[in-house]
């Protein structure tokens, strides 16, 4: 992870740049390289060329540990794809509905497979729903703008409201059918996830220059360790007054270090076990 310095090695190696073997600074965020998926995993073919060799742990892990050596798990998605996919697009909503962010990190031809192979792979899961967010790097995730903070609350960034497009995908006649969905988000998430209403927690509030300063600092970002409880940083402090006012628990962290990485406390967590 630190990675390998020139001079820890002979002298015959060619000094023009400090590193033999470059770090990998982004490492601390888990969420994105790998997810899990029901009993299944996705090793994901990271955006940017300089996250791809984080994959590796994960396909070492896999293939070589003693835990699943004997009882090997189903791979949803290979590093070795030729399309884009990260952790941080994908939002386990309910034991059949799984959301996932067409965004900078994420295409839709990534998603197209995926669902195609959860479809096959995990019988539970009937429904992705692809959210359109757009490529801006300052939404480069779904979990950047909205997650889940309960089985009917979720935070999200305002701005992405007004433009965001939903898609549908179902297994039809043994093939994956994408349509757009024509209602609001509220709506589509109380239909899909059978609720009688949801709440949308608004990152900054009702305050334009307060939500694109709490997005930037990740006050979307939930780690949710349990229905209406989350992990989160204290600077957000108006996002964290409305996730409370909603009736959610929250743990705040310190993160003027850490948030300096673009990510919050979803962007640093890799669950394994979901109940």
């Amino acid at each position: 992870m630190a990675g390998l310095k020139r001079n820890q090695l002979s002298s015959r190696v060619d000094e023009t740049s400090p590193f033999y073997i470059d770090p990998m600074p982004n490492l601390y965020f888990t969420r994105d390289p790998f997810l899990t998926i029901g009993s299944s995993i996705a090793l994901n073919k990271m955006y940017a060329e300089t996250r791809r060799r984080e994959t590796l742990y994960a396909k070492y892990i896999f293939n070589h540990h003693p835990m699943f050596m004997k009882n090997s798990v189903n791979l949803l998605y290979d590093r070795e794809d030729s399309t884009r996919l990260e952790g941080g697009d994908v939002l386990v909503l309910s034991s059949k509905v799984l959301a996932v962010g067409i965004s900078q990190r994420t295409d839709m031809e990534s998603i197209k497979k995926l669902a195609a192979r959860i479809f096959e792979a995990e019988p539970s899961f009937e429904q992705v729903l692809a959210f359109n967010i757009g490529e801006e790097r300052k939404f480069m995730h779904l979990d950047a703008v909205f997650t889940m903070v309960d089985h009917d609350k979720f935070t999200i960034h305002p701005e992405i409201e007004g433009d965001l497009v939903v898609y549908s995908l179902i297994k039809a006649n043994q093939k994956v059918t994408i349509s757009e969905e024509k209602d609001t988000l509220e709506n589509i998430l109380c239909r899909y996830l059978d609720l009688p209403a949801v709440e949308l927690i608004r990152c900054g509030g009702n305050d334009i220059t307060a939500a694109a300063r709490e997005q930037w600092n990740d006050g979307a970002n939930t780690l949710a360790i349990a229905p209406g409880e989350v992990i989160v940083y204290d600077r957000n402090t108006i996002t964290n007054k409305k996730l409370k006012e909603a009736g959610v628990k929250i743990n705040t962290i310190p993160g003027s270090e850490l948030v300096r990485g673009r990510g919050g406390p979803r962007c640093m967590s890799m669950p394994f076990v979901r109940e």
